[in-house]
């Protein structure tokens, strides 16, 4: 079925809104390399510039989701742009002032500026879009796109330019996003438009926040926001410390480049691949998100990624193509599964919540999910086998709770739990 005209608007929107926000935040690492060196300081300090505004990127988005559901997702995901792109322009003057404390400024104000997206965006989806479910699939690619794009765009630029016009230049798309959306035209609540409360609230009381937070923990979105953060500890260890892991395979010396092409490390390119092919997850999970339920969907995605996570310490000794293979089977069902639980959360959610709905799930795959920077850290100091042994038990968990909710929980939802796609 071909999207209407307000989909492929609302569609065409997020879509940039999504790509940019990864674009912004997987270049920052690229600077940090050419940081270290700039301003001589060490990788320590860098480290304490930098992770308050990640955490900010995860905890920011329960906040957010509260003022997406009283301003309205549109007018928040334009001020999401215009923010990450002003702060790279800051970030980009830092470098003329010679200071770091002013790139650290820059990179909180993008933190919280990014924090914005995830819960509006989604939240634009669930209330505006009918096919919701192709939509997510190429919200999700888009996603991908900005994440292999961003580093890709700001190590070549820095082959050429310096530091700081690389920053200025990277701001650029994120402005004219902006010009696009002041342009865009659709109805944001156009799939619930017989839900008189669906629009944004006039006014947000603390009384009303909490009473509106108990409601949603007393249902089932109680078991959605568990499985979900679950998904972040599998989600930001595994990609935070897989390059790293690739780099350290003997398998890796089959793919020894020139010393003319200096850092750029062979395994990067089988990491950047994986992120490619979570695209094609992505769309696949999007577009059967309209023919399973999301807990039975979830639950199959989190039984794979289980099995992937326990095969890679014997695939590490396979030889080269095993590994590729392995990392493109994983980095298809890594993000086949946001799909999913980005449609439980629309499914199990009333829709004038649905802002505050979705700030909590980004609270807990970016913000709570974190955690497993830490425990990975630690874990993998002791032992490759352990580490891979914690993410795979990760994934069971998700696989527990999703078929638990599959089982019959979702008899305490507000709403039908079956994807809407099946009332069509």
């Amino acid at each position: 079925m071909a999207l209407n005209a307000n989909d492929r608007s609302i569609a065409g929107f997020t879509m940039a809104g999504h790509a940019l926000v990864h674009w912004f935040e997987t270049s920052i690492p690229i600077l940090l390399v050419v940081w270290l060196a700039e301003f001589d300081v060490s990788l320590l300090v860098l480290g304490l510039v930098l992770a308050p505004s990640y955490g900010l990127f995860g905890f920011g988005a329960l906040p957010a989701g509260v003022l997406v559901d009283r301003f309205g997702a549109k007018r928040l995901v334009l001020l999401c742009l215009a923010g990450m792109s002003g702060a790279f322009l800051l970030i980009a003057g830092a470098g003329y002032l010679e200071s770091i404390y002013a790139i650290a400024v820059g990179l909180l104000l993008w933190g919280l500026a990014a924090s914005v997206y995830h819960p509006a965006g989604l939240a634009l989806i669930s209330t505006g879009v009918e096919d919701r479910g192709t939509v997510f699939a190429w919200h999700g690619m888009a996603g991908n796109a900005g994440i292999a794009l961003g580093p890709f765009a700001a190590a070549t630029l820095l082959i050429v330019l310096e530091w700081q016009h690389v920053a200025a230049i990277l701001a650029a798309p994120g402005a004219l996003a902006v010009l696009y959306g002041l342009s865009a035209d659709f109805e944001a609540t156009a799939a619930v438009e017989d839900d008189a409360d669906a629009g944004p609230d006039e006014a947000l009381s603390l009384p009303e926040l909490v009473a509106n937070t108990k409601v949603l923990f007393a249902s089932t979105f109680a078991l959605v926001f568990a499985i979900v953060t679950f998904e972040g500890l599998y989600y930001r260890g595994m990609l935070t410390y897989l390059p790293e892991i690739l780099h350290g395979l003997p398998a890796m010396d089959a793919l020894a480049l020139s010393e003319g092409l200096r850092g750029i490390e062979p395994a990067d390119y089988i990491y950047v691949g994986l992120l490619v092919v979570g695209m094609a997850g992505q769309y696949v999970g999007g577009k059967l998100t309209d023919r399973l339920p999301p807990a039975r969907g979830m639950a199959a995605i989190f039984a794979v990624l289980a099995v992937l996570a326990v095969a890679f310490v014997p695939v590490t000794g396979m030889g080269l193509a095993a590994i590729v293979a392995l990392c493109g089977v994983f980095g298809f069902f890594l993000f086949a599964i946001q799909p999913f639980y980005q449609n439980a959360v629309a499914v199990y959610t009333p829709a004038d919540t649905r802002g505050l709905s979705y700030g909590y799930t980004y609270f807990g795959e970016f913000g709570l999910g974190a955690a497993s920077i830490a425990l990975g850290g630690f874990v993998l100091d002791v032992s490759l086998g352990w580490f891979f042994a914690m993410i795979a038990t990760f994934a069971l968990v998700g696989l527990a709770l999703s078929t638990a909710l599959d089982a019959g929980l979702d008899r305490f939802a507000d709403s039908d739990p079956t994807p809407s796609a099946t009332d069509d």
